[in-house]
């Protein structure tokens, strides 16, 4: 940020106050590596030292020497008395110098000043109560009456607000007498702006006419080569998963200690800690952070995915290997559950692209979100090119949408996301040419956005013929969609280990199996043809 606008940020630091509980937990050791390993001088980590978890005393779970801790990590760490304000800021200012993270551990008791709660777990969340607040303001003489601010107290808080104001006024004339204004608002703003939409639509069009057929992951990397060249504010990164996830391009050098020209980070096995950092990223404005790792390990990333969607930051999760078709890795790294846990999650968008044209769609529409996270659940088998009418139009941004209407009125409609969309247009041709019956197929990158459209639009796209929902994952979530006549074909439990295509025929998810389940729904109800 500094070198793109040409002023200094050298006194900008980020402090962090944890308490006792955090520095085991909240602070993970992945945090705590990361920022030792790139050197993040400017960040300060005041620990409330109280010695007290809310069961009781911390040495009742745990006996690590946090310092100890924090200096193999790469930190610079310091103990003092946090109830000493003086001891405190030299701290602050010896941390400043340094050339490393630091860590300053305050040693406090909990509920100071309380007439014997002083020390206790119990006002961890606990009010004092009647007798102890009196005894409390007694032992410290304070005889005010609750809500009342002494005068000198209010003028010292008004006193900060003062100088708050000045410095906030000073930096408020030089954003608006800068040079660089403009640039730094649509920065800091994320603002995109029309070219990396221009070079989407480009790249769509292009690779509609040559039919492309890829894997899921490498349209996106493709589509990130337009991207991360057509804009410097995005930030990508991967769990040590680079070469699996494909989020570096020819434009992302790594950032490395000392050197944060870069625009790619090696979060290393940190899939919590990448998440974490990315939340960091965004919060602070200026870029858009994107990360991958495999979707079976977002359940490692899981709390800071939820804080991403908690706090509304548009984080883009680029998650591969989605399904049963990666293969001979097995059943503890083929992910089914854990869409329906994403889609359950409030202010996510989980995408779950068919080929390479939603692809590009589908990154287009996580880049123009403000205040929604996005997943990107990307396969590792090559998928046809099935969007076959060319036309300007974001049609994943409608979350769902009728890749192929049947000729004439609808027997059965057809509902699939990612690689299974590929196997409902096979068994839409097996229906029509084998038996006579008329299939829509409708592809669903994204339920979030289909939910979003208004009722005409999701019954038009639905129809009112029995539908078959067809994903490599579990069912929950799909009974909305396929309603009270429809069926699932997809995942019951656990994959298993071999090559793709065994598992999808061992797992009964085929056009074969879905033309049987057609003619057993349209036997099953034969009052008459959908719409």
């Amino acid at each position: 940020m500094a070198a793109r606008f040409g002023s200094s940020l050298s006194d900008h630091f980020t402090y962090v106050v944890a308490g006792d509980g955090c520095l085991q937990e909240g602070i993970s050791h992945e945090a705590i590596d990361l920022a030792g390993h790139l050197k993040l001088r400017k960040l300060v980590v005041l620990w409330d030292d109280n010695q007290i978890s809310i069961d009781g005393a911390t040495e009742l779970s745990t006996s690590m020497d946090q310092l100890a801790r924090f200096r193999a990590a790469g930190w610079d760490a310091q103990a003092v008395d946090g109830h000493d304000p003086e001891a405190v800021a030299k701290a602050i200012e010896r941390a400043r110098k340094s050339r490393k993270p630091s860590l300053i551990a305050c040693r406090t008791r909990i509920g100071k000043g309380a007439a014997s709660m002083e020390g206790s777990h119990k006002t961890h969340g606990a009010a004092l109560g009647d007798k102890e607040i009196a005894a409390t303001r007694e032992k410290l003489g304070w005889p005010h009456p609750p809500f009342f601010i002494p005068s000198d107290i209010k003028s010292a808080w008004e006193g900060v607000a003062i100088r708050g104001k000045a410095v906030r006024t000073a930096w408020e004339i030089r954003r608006e007498t800068s040079r660089s204004r403009k640039r730094y608002e649509q920065t800091i703003g994320r603002d995109l702006g029309a070219e990396v939409g221009r070079r989407l639509a480009k790249f769509r069009a292009e690779h509609q006419a040559k039919s492309t057929k890829v894997a899921t992951r490498q349209a996106s990397q493709m589509a990130l080569e337009v991207i991360n060249g057509a804009t410097d504010l995005t930030i990508g990164g991967s769990a040590d998963l680079t070469g699996s996830n494909l989020t570096m391009t020819s434009q992302t050098a790594p950032i490395a200690a000392g050197n944060f020209k870069g625009r790619y980070l090696h979060y290393g096995i940190r899939e919590h800690g990448m998440a974490a950092a990315m939340n960091g990223i965004a919060l602070h404005g200026g870029f858009i952070p994107y990360g991958g790792t495999f979707l079976v390990f977002s359940d490692y990333a899981r709390g800071g995915m939820r804080l991403s969607a908690l706090m509304g930051l548009p984080v883009v999760y680029v998650l591969t290997h989605d399904s049963i078709g990666l293969g001979e890795d097995g059943p503890t790294h083929q992910p089914v559950e854990h869409l329906a846990m994403l889609r359950a999650t409030p202010n996510l968008n989980v995408f779950r692209p068919a080929d390479i044209i939603e692809t590009a769609e589908c990154w287009e529409i996580a880049l123009t979100e403000k205040a929604t996270p996005s997943v990107l659940a990307l396969s590792r088998q090559a998928l046809p090119m099935l969007r076959t009418v060319p036309g300007d139009e974001n049609l994943s941004a409608r979350g769902a949408y009728v890749l192929r209407e049947a000729k004439g009125p609808r027997d059965v409609t057809l509902l699939a996301t990612g690689s299974e969309v590929e196997i409902a247009v096979a068994a839409a041709d097996k229906l029509r040419s084998e038996k006579g019956i008329e299939a829509a197929v409708v592809s669903m990158p994204s339920w979030e956005k289909f939910e979003a459209q208004d009722e005409a639009y999701q019954n038009k796209t639905l129809g009112s013929a029995p539908r078959i929902a067809i994903e490599a994952a579990g069912r929950l979530g799909w009974d909305r969609w396929m309603g009270s006549r429809g069926s699932f074909i997809g995942m019951q439990g656990f994959g298993a280990s071999a090559p793709a295509g065994e598992l999808y025929k061992h797992f009964g998810i085929t056009a074969e199996h879905v033309v049987a389940e057609a003619l057993r729904l349209i036997g099953h109800n034969k009052g008459g043809r959908g719409r």
